[in-house]
């Protein structure tokens, strides 16, 4: 079965090993609700130095690049900052389902 891409987003502090912590426990409770999880900032911040202009905007426009080829978009945690606010903006935008982790988890105890 193919699973379709579930962009994570949350409002990330500056603790980057805690920011890695839960969005890794985001991507397992995604992956378990039958979806293929992406998340940027575990996949850019390995390599990619924010504190470096343009590496920061490339880091956005392969974030947006993630985001415009996922099926649903997922807001995870409590806070919604402006990067979260981008995220479901452009996710109206191009009309990709916007949820949150409550409403994916849902979905998966009715059976989907």
């Amino acid at each position: 079965m193919k699973r379709p891409l579930a962009y994570i987003t949350a409002a990330w502090d500056g603790n980057e090993y805690e920011n890695t912590e839960t969005a890794a426990r985001y991507c397992r409770q995604v992956y378990e609700a039958g979806y293929s999880p992406i998340c940027p900032i575990l996949l850019t911040a390995r390599f990619l130095q924010d504190a470096v202009p343009q590496e920061h905007k490339d880091g956005i426009d392969m974030a947006r690049d993630y985001l415009r080829r996922s099926r649903v978009l997922v807001v995870c945690g409590r806070t919604v900052d402006e990067t979260v606010k981008n995220d479901i903006a452009t996710a109206q935008r191009l009309r990709i389902t916007a949820t949150t982790l409550d409403g994916i988890l849902a979905v998966k105890l009715q059976g989907r």
